[in-house]
C-alpha cells in the first residue's frame, strides 16, 4: 500500500501535464468567478490566511459559488467526499455533525475540525449543521490548525464565506422542490446605502416532508423544517479601515430519528423523538490596514437553546426516554495584528479568548418493560422466593447540569522567504478549564414480597429510593502547539510548489454528561444490592487528546493555469484519542473514553482540468488507513484494529460541459459527479462495517440572463447503504442512506451588479 501511495503521487506529478484544475468560469450570474485561484480582492476576507490559500503548506480544497449551486451545497456537510479524506456522514438530526478527517473524528462533545463563517467561529459542534443563501466560497483545511485557531481543530478546519454587498448589488431569489416532497425557499437583497456602506438581508426556509416511515405511528421519522434570517453590514469609511457586522437566526425542527433495528429491518417504536434548535449569533470583525501591518479584532456571541427527546430503545416497548434540554452562551475575542518586514519576512500574532457556559436538564425516563425486564428480572433471579414489584408505573433520573468552560491562548507565526524557499514556524500557548456542576437525583421506591408460601404470597417489606448527589469537578489543560513547514517554488511558469510540514493537533478533555444517567442507574442498583460502584470522576471525566501529522505534499499549476494538482502524504501519530463508546450490557449512557494510541497514514490526489470555457473537470480522492495501536479496555486488546467510523477512501469525480445557445436560452449547462466512500467500521472490535459505495448525481441548467432552471438527482442508482449503526440495551439499529431523490430549481437575479 505504502509503494501505491507514492505511485499516486508521482503519477499525478506527471498526469499534471494532462489535466487542469479551474473550479468555476465566468457564467454571467453576477457572481464572481467560480476559482480554486483567489485574486487578494477576494481573499481579504481571510485574515490568519495568506492571500493565495492554494500555495499555503497545507493539504486544502477551495469550492466556489457556481460550483456548489451545481452541485446543491448549502452547508459545510455537503462538502462531504468532494475533500479528499473529509466525512461527514448524514443521520441523525441537525444536532449530529460528526466530522472525520484523516481517520481522527468525534461523534459528540467536541469536534476535530473547526467552523468559521466569515472569520466568526463556533465553539459546538450540534451547531454546525445549518443551511446558508448565497454562499461565495468554502475552504475545506486539512491537517492540525491549531497553532493558529487553537481548540476542535486538530484535524483542519472549514471557513465559509458569504456574498458581500462591496461584490455584488441587486436581489436575488431561489426556489427549490423535489421528491419527498422537498421545498428550499431563499431571497436576499444587497445594496449599497452610501459608496463606503453596504447591507445585505438574506433568509432561507427549508421543508422536508422525510424519506422512512415509523411503522408504528406510521409518519415521517425524518421529517424536518427550519429557517433563517442573516443581517451583513459592511462600512468602510477609507481604504485603511473595514468594518463588518453579521447578526443571523436560526430555527430547526426534526421530527425523530430514523434509526432502523436491524434484527427486524424496519423503523419501530411508539415514544415520541425530536429535535428543535434555535440558534442566536452576533459577529463584529474589525480590521485596521495600515500598509505594511495591520490590526484585527474579531469579537463573537452566540446563544443555543435546543431541545432533543428519544425513544432510547427505538423500539415498540416501553423501555425509557430521555430529554435534553440546553442554553448554552458563548463569546469569543480574537485580535490579530500581522505585518512584513522587507520581502523575505512576514509574521503574524494574536490572542484569543472565550467563555462559554452550558445549562443542562437531561432527564432520563424508566417506563414498564425497562423497570421490568433491567432491574426486576435481574433482582428476581437473584432471590426469587422474595420478588419485588415497583410502586410506580414509571420513575426518573434527573440530571442537571451546569458546565462552565473558559479559555486564553496567545500565538505567534513567522514566514521567512530566501529565494525559492519559504519556511514557516509557529507556536501557541494554550490554556482552557473545563467545569462541571452537577445534580443527579431520583426519588421511586418497590415492595419486596414474601413466595416461601407461594400459595399464599405477602408483601414482607416496602422500601423507598431517594438520591440526591451533588459535587462539582473542573479540569485544567495547558498545552504548546508548534507548527513548521518548508516550501520550495518550482521554477514553472505558472505558480507551483512542493513542501514539507510538521504540526501538533489538540483537543482539550472534558466530561461525559451523558453517562449520568447510567451512573445514577448503577447508584440506585447498589441500593438494592448489586450494580456496579462507579467512580464518577473516573467515569465521568476523559482526557485530552493529542496528535503529530507529519504532511509532504505539492501544488502544481500547468497549462497556463488550466490544469491544477494538488497531492499530499501524511502520517498521524495520536496519543488519547477520544472515542464515543456504548458500554457493555444493557445502560442508558453513552461515554468519551480514551484509547490509548492510534496512527493513520495516507494520500490526497486532487486534479482539475478546463481545457476549454465549455468543459470542466475535477477529480479527488483520499486513502486512510487508521488503527489502534495502544487500547485495551480491560476486558478486549484491539491493537491493529481499524478506528471505527473513520471511511479508508473517498472518492468524488466531477464533469460540467457547457453550451452556448441563442437568443432565447444563453446557454445550457450539463453535469455529473460519483461521490464514494467506504469501506469504515462500526466499532473498536470491528465487528460490522459498511463496505465502499459510490452515489451517482446529474444536473441539467438552463440560463437566460436573470433566470436559470436546473433539473437535478442524487443517487440516482438507488443504492442501498448505511450511514450509521449503534447498540442500544444489546439490540443493533442502524439508519440508511437517503435513496434516489430529484428536483428543480429556480434561481433569478434583479439588478445585479457585479462590482
Amino acid at each position: 500500500m505504502k509503494k501505491f501511495i507514492v505511485a499516486v503521487i508521482v503519477g499525478g506529478l506527471y498526469m499534471s501535464e494532462a489535466f487542469a484544475a479551474s473550479v468555476g468560469n465566468s457564467e454571467s450570474t453576477g457572481v464572481r468567478p467560480d476559482s480554486v485561484r483567489h485574486l487578494d480582492e477576494v481573499s481579504v476576507t481571510a485574515i490568519k490566511q495568506s492571500a493565495d490559500i492554494r500555495l499555503h503548506p497545507q493539504a486544502s480544497t477551495v469550492v466556489g459559488a457556481k460550483r456548489l449551486e451545481r452541485l446543491g451545497v448549502v452547508s459545510m456537510k455537503g462538502m462531504s467526499e468532494i475533500a479528499p479524506n473529509f466525512y461527514v456522514p448524514d443521520y441523525g438530526s441537525r444536532m449530529t455533525s460528526s466530522i472525520y478527517v484523516r481517520g481522527i473524528g468525534a461523534r459528540i462533545d467536541q469536534p476535530v475540525v473547526g467552523l468559521n463563517v466569515d472569520n466568526v467561529p463556533f465553539l459546538n459542534k450540534d451547531a454546525y449543521d445549518f443551511d446558508l443563501p448565497d454562499i461565495s466560497r468554502i475552504e475545506i483545511l486539512r491537517g492540525p490548525q491549531s497553532t493558529l485557531y487553537g481548540r476542535n481543530t486538530m484535524g483542519g478546519l472549514i471557513n465559509i464565506y458569504t456574498l458581500s454587498p462591496f461584490d455584488y448589488t441587486g436581489s436575488r431569489l431561489m426556489a427549490e422542490t423535489g421528491k419527498g416532497p422537498i421545498m428550499r425557499f431563499s431571497a436576499s437583497q444587497y445594496a449599497m446605502l452610501r459608496p463606503d456602506l453596504g447591507m445585505s438581508l438574506s433568509g432561507q426556509f427549508f421543508y422536508s416532508d422525510g424519506f422512512f416511515v415509523n411503522n408504528w405511528r406510521g409518519y415521517k421519522a425524518d421529517k424536518e423544517k427550519g429557517g433563517s434570517l442573516r443581517w451583513k453590514t459592511e462600512w468602510r469609511p477609507s481604504s485603511r479601515l473595514r468594518v463588518e457586522n453579521i447578526a443571523a437566526y436560526s430555527i430547526n425542527r426534526t421530527a425523530g430519528y430514523p434509526y432502523e433495528y436491524l434484527a427486524g429491518e424496519e423503523i419501530n417504536y411508539n415514544d415520541t423523538c425530536f429535535y428543535r434548535r434555535n440558534i442566536l449569533s452576533d459577529g463584529l470583525t474589525v480590521k485596521w490596514d495600515g500598509g505594511k501591518w495591520s490590526l484585527s479584532s474579531i469579537t463573537s456571541g452566540q446563544y443555543i437553546v435546543d431541545d432533543m427527546t428519544l425513544d432510547q430503545d427505538f423500539l415498540p416497548l416501553d423501555y425509557f426516554t430521555l430529554t435534553q434540554k440546553r442554553h448554552e452562551w458563548a463569546v469569543t475575542q480574537d485580535i490579530i495584528a500581522r505585518g512584513s518586514v522587507g520581502r523575505s519576512y512576514r509574521w503574524l500574532a494574536g490572542v484569543f479568548g472565550f467563555y462559554k457556559r452550558t445549562s443542562m436538564h437531561a432527564p432520563v425516563t424508566f417506563k414498564g418493560h425497562g423497570i421490568d425486564r433491567l432491574i426486576i428480572d435481574r433482582l428476581n433471579q437473584m432471590n426469587p422466593q422474595f420478588p419485588i414489584r415497583w410502586n410506580q408505573p414509571e420513575f426518573v433520573l434527573g440530571s442537571d447540569f451546569t458546565l462552565p468552560v473558559y479559555g486564553l491562548a496567545a500565538y505567534h507565526q513567522s514566514d521567512f522567504t530566501f529565494g525559492r524557499w519559504n519556511l514557516s514556524a509557529g507556536l501557541r500557548l494554550d490554556y482552557e478549564r473545563s467545569g462541571l456542576n452537577y445534580r443527579s437525583f431520583t426519588s421511586t421506591g418497590y415492595t419486596v414480597m414474601d413466595m416461601t408460601d407461594p400459595d399464599n404470597p405477602t408483601d414482607y417489606l416496602t422500601r423507598d429510593i431517594v438520591i440526591d448527589d451533588r459535587g462539582r469537578l473542573h479540569k485544567s489543560f495547558v498545552e504548546l502547539l508548534p507548527k513548521l513547514s518548508l516550501s520550495y517554488r518550482l521554477p514553472m511558469p505558472s505558480e507551483s510548489d512542493v513542501y514539507v510540514s510538521v504540526g501538533k493537533g489538540y483537543k482539550a478533555g472534558g466530561f461525559n454528561t451523558q453517562m449520568f444517567s447510567d451512573v445514577l442507574q448503577q447508584r440506585l442498583m447498589g441500593e438494592m444490592g448489586m450494580g456496579a460502584d462507579y467512580d464518577v470522576d473516573d467515569v465521568v471525566g476523559y482526557k485530552p487528546e493529542r496528535s503529530w501529522n507529519y504532511e509532504l505534499g505539492a501544488h502544481v499549476a500547468c497549462a497556463d493555469g488550466r490544469v491544477l494538482t494538488d497531492l499530499a502524504l501524511f502520517y498521524i501519530d495520536c496519543r488519547d484519542q477520544q472515542l464515543t463508546m456504548f458500554p457493555d450490557g444493557t445502560t442508558t449512557g453513552r461515554i468519551t473514553t480514551n484509547a490509548g494510541k492510534t496512527r493513520s497514514y495516507g494520500a490526497e490526489v486532487q486534479i482539475s482540468y478546463k481545457p476549454t470555457s465549455r468543459w470542466l473537470f475535477n477529480l479527488s480522492y483520499g486513502y486512510t488507513n487508521a488503527r489502534f495501536v495502544e487500547f485495551d479496555n480491560g476486558r478486549e486488546n484491539f491493537k491493529g484494529k481499524r478506528v471505527p467510523y473513520a471511511p479508508q477512501n473517498t472518492l468524488f469525480g466531477g464533469l460540467t460541459y457547457t453550451q452556448p445557445v441563442g437568443r432565447w436560452i444563453d446557454w445550457i449547462s450539463f453535469s455529473g459527479n460519483v461521490r464514494g466512500v467506504g469501506s469504515f467500521y462500526w466499532d473498536e472490535e470491528n465487528a460490522g462495517h459498511q463496505p465502499f459505495y459510490a452515489l451517482a448525481g446529474a444536473s441539467v441548467e438552463a440560463r437566460h440572463d436573470w433566470l436559470s432552471l436546473s433539473l437535478w438527482g442524487e443517487n440516482l442508482t438507488s443504492t442501498r447503504y448505511t450511514v450509521f449503526s449503534f447498540k442500544s440495551i444489546g439490540n443493533t439499529f442502524v439508519q440508511r442512506g437517503k435513496p434516489l431523490t430529484w428536483g428543480v430549481t429556480l434561481r433569478m437575479t434583479f439588478g445585479a451588479n457585479s462590482l
